[in-house]
């Protein structure tokens, strides 16, 4: 039993300490000490990825009248409307795309814009998130380690009393022997574990934070939405048009992946069911820290982060999860189109 309790112990140790620092290494470092993020558009894709940044813009133009409210849950373009960002733009070509004015579709096309995907490539190239699938095999080793030590802690019991059977003599009862080595792989695993579902680093938290500073005294719904997400908006009215359309993005998905699926895809991510798949932010690298364009789905966010980012959360500032957050995300799937509503092509798995 000595010689058991010893190799766990150095099984627990050797496993958490490759864990730990192979994690350490696969979060990206910032491009330079000054690194932070330049507007808002950059500060709402750290606190909910591609979900929060279409919010922050839709607030905007709900706000000053560019787009109206024409019914529930539906929304009109005023003629001259112009767009005052890469985001806002993303939403009147969504709009000019989408077959009807519901606004849940436009904001999930909106998502979809390269312009929108690529502001995660800038982010991800100055090491203030992680992009889709860093840490992929250390939070699947997190999970494993945290498994396999409840299995060890559980089977630790029934080996305890074959112990005191066998040697009826005063000694350490096996289980006191293993059980802290134990406990310290399950939370070590489940630190790692979580610690890969939030793809905001350090850095993009610090520049996060001294955004928030900046803007500490502004009001104004869309820096509130930008630097908070939807939980930061106050506004009523502001409300009943986007957390419902925010709430049904699964079902904008859902009928775009119904569309993308048709029978003759021979993919293999035609089997997967969309609906049950949240939203996220598929980084594709171009080789200079840039990002391709196109969203896909995963288990997060988030930049819910997320994950990834996810549809309406924060990937930190205690809201809710994003894709950014997200876990399981294949962003390799070529088949798979999440644009229903504008000409973005997508992947899909977070």
């Amino acid at each position: 039993m000595n010689i058991l309790a010893v190799a766990i112990w150095i099984a627990v140790v050797v496993s958490s300490v490759l864990l730990l620092r192979g994690l350490r290494r696969a979060r990206p470092t910032p491009a330079g000490p000054s690194a932070g993020l330049h507007d808002l558009s950059e500060a709402a894709f750290v606190v909910g990825g591609p979900a929060t940044v279409v919010d922050t813009a839709l607030v905007s133009m709900l706000g000053d009248g560019r787009l109206v409210v024409g019914g529930p849950g539906i929304v009109q373009v005023r003629p001259g409307a112009r767009a005052a960002d890469p985001a806002e733009r993303a939403v009147l070509q969504a709009h000019a795309a989408a077959p009807s004015g519901w606004l849940y579709q436009v904001r999930y096309a909106a998502m979809c814009d390269p312009a929108v995907q690529e502001i995660g490539g800038a982010l991800a190239a100055r090491g203030l998130v992680a992009p889709p699938g860093t840490g992929r095999t250390w939070r699947r080793w997190g999970v494993i380690q945290a498994v396999v030590c409840v299995v060890w802690l559980m089977a630790s019991i029934p080996l305890t009393v074959v112990g005191f059977a066998l040697d009826s003599g005063p000694g350490v009862p096996f289980i006191a022997m293993v059980a802290p080595a134990l406990f310290a792989g399950i939370v070590v695993g489940l630190f790692c574990t979580a610690r890969v579902r939030n793809r905001v680093t350090r850095a993009g938290l610090r520049a996060l934070l001294a955004m928030r500073s900046a803007y500490v005294n502004d009001r104004t719904p869309h820096v509130q939405t930008a630097l908070f997400g939807l939980r930061g908006l106050r506004d009523p009215f502001l409300r009943q048009q986007l957390v419902p359309a925010a709430r049904d993005t699964r079902l904008a998905m859902a009928q775009s992946g119904a569309r993308s699926h048709r029978p003759h895809s021979h993919s293999s991510s035609s089997d997967s069911s969309p609906e049950l798949l949240p939203v996220m932010w598929c980084a594709m690298s171009d080789g200079g820290g840039g990002s391709g364009s196109g969203c896909g789905s995963s288990g997060s966010s988030c930049a819910g982060g997320s994950g990834c980012s996810g549809s309406s959360g924060s990937s930190c500032g205690g809201s809710s999860s994003s894709c950014s957050g997200s876990s399981g995300s294949s962003c390799s799937s070529s088949s798979s189109s999440c644009s229903s509503s504008s000409s973005s092509s997508c992947s899909s798995s977070s």
